[in-house]
């Protein structure tokens, strides 16, 4: 909402005493230039930039934006940027406490200050995949004839969240995951600022590293979790914030990880090798760690994903299907509830009987590919659409398996050079029983044998 005699001071008193205020209120950007991360949405003549006034777009006006992204990446940070520098007038909503009547009169304010003293406005919509479509079809008017600039923050994906008549008059700003280097900054910066912590502590390498963690690319939480630390440092008179410290305050023990050395990979090869080797317990013990260390979730569920077919494949074939669906539930939720379906994933595959013969059935094929073992497709498995072919002899001789019984046609579809040879050997492992029962059977007939049942 537009700022009223609270609000002001409410902001008085927070400029006189910084302090009041949560050290992430305090350390927002004034500027764009202060603003971490995100620098793909701020490069010059970006949208952002135009709203706040930088670089002239001529009879081209400023856009409105959705600006998306998962928690804690800056989406109100540059929302919050916008509303100090721009000159035009600027309003802000949120989704969870406006309805249509709060739209409305924003708009139609939005229409006097246009008519009466040549104000734009800008409105800021924060969480606005929790609008309904008649709520979000409320701003359509308004957008359209530009009456307001919209900026439009969401965590949820807005294909599915916001109505495609709004999505096609903005313009979808995606913002990107914060970095460690980031944060890194973001800290340093809190430390040191007079906004900030003003000197009082300092950090060292391996709170800092617990801090990161904990923070898992989210900007307000890591403020949150220094504020504390420090603040608990403070009291005992210390004047840097140990590990030990952190540990308390943020009640999370740090895990002896370090995502880019080698326990990166060892933890994964380990949590892999005790999926393979059926060992449920060990398995989520090495999920856990990766969890706590900070892993991006969709890389476990990458890997989960590989250990289907490499160690499980047709010994269970639910298990791929299981992993896919883990996989994209974690790209749509991420943490901490990805935790949940990564644990699920992981019981399953551990659990499953285990074959690696689709594994070892595709390195062979291309072994033998490598090797030069290739030759010519049959002339009767080639096309025959195309005129001359038949002339070429293509297509001819070639036996439609669905004309004759079992639709199974005996004849040859190796290239000469591999004829005869087998990649795929099943195992007799869960559900892979049923498959070793079927390949015998089916290159059988395709020898034109008559199969043993």
């Amino acid at each position: 909402m537009e700022p009223d005699l609270f609000t002001a001071a409410a902001e008085d008193r927070q400029e006189k005493d910084p302090s009041s205020s949560p050290l992430a209120v305090r350390m927002r950007p004034r500027t764009l230039d202060e603003v971490v991360g995100q620098q793909h949405l701020l490069k010059p003549g970006s949208p952002l930039r135009r709203l706040v006034g930088d670089g002239d777009g001529g009879p081209a006006g400023a856009s409105s934006v959705i600006l998306w992204g998962p928690p804690g990446i800056g989406k109100t940070t540059l929302a919050y940027v916008v509303s100090k520098a721009t000159n035009k007038r600027f309003v802000e909503l949120s989704a969870i406490t406006s309805g249509v009547k709060e739209v409305r009169a924003v708009i139609d304010g939005a229409r006097r200050a246009a008519g009466g003293y040549g104000k734009e406005t800008v409105l800021f919509l924060d969480e606005i995949h929790r609008f309904s479509k008649a709520q979000q079809d409320s701003l359509l008017p308004a957008v359209e004839n530009r009456w307001v600039t919209l900026i439009a923050a969401t965590t949820e994906n807005p294909y599915f969240s916001v109505i495609s008549p709004l999505l096609s008059r903005s313009l979808l700003l995606t913002l990107e995951p914060l970095t460690d280097e980031d944060l890194k900054g973001l800290l340093a910066r809190a430390l040191t600022d007079e906004r900030g912590l003003g000197g009082a502590v300092t950090l060292p390498e391996d709170a800092e590293s617990h801090l990161l963690r904990v923070a898992g690319g989210d900007a307000r939480r890591a403020l949150t979790a220094l504020e504390a630390a420090a603040g608990a440092a403070i009291a005992k008179k210390e004047a840097e914030i140990t590990l030990r410290t952190v540990e308390e305050t943020v009640d999370r023990a740090a895990v002896k990880y370090d995502r880019d050395g080698d326990q990166h990979y060892d933890v994964a090869s380990a949590l892999i090798k005790s999926i393979r080797g059926s060992d449920v317990d060990a398995a989520l013990h090495y999920l856990a760690r990766m969890i706590e260390a900070g892993e991006d979730p969709r890389f476990i569920a990458r890997r989960l994903m590989i250990s289907a077919s490499e160690d499980i494949g047709l010994a269970d074939p639910n298990a791929l299907p299981i992993a896919v669906a883990a996989a994209q539930a974690v790209a749509m939720i991420g943490f901490p509830e990805a935790a949940l379906t990564l644990s699920h994933a992981t019981i399953a595959l551990a659990l499953a009987p285990k074959s690696n013969a689709a594994t070892t059935a595709i390195g062979a094929a291309l072994a033998d590919v490598r090797g030069g073992l290739a030759g010519p497709v049959p002339s009767h498995l080639r096309d025959g659409h195309y005129k001359g072919a038949a002339k070429l002899g293509h297509a001819q001789g070639y036996v439609y398996p669905h004309d004759v019984p079992g639709g199974i046609a005996a004849q040859q579809y190796a290239p000469d050079a591999i004829h005869g040879r087998r990649y795929y050997e099943p195992t007799r492992h869960g559900g892979e029983a049923r498959y070793a029962d079927v390949v015998e059977w089916t290159r059988a007939r395709l020898k034109g044998e008559e199969p043993q049942r």
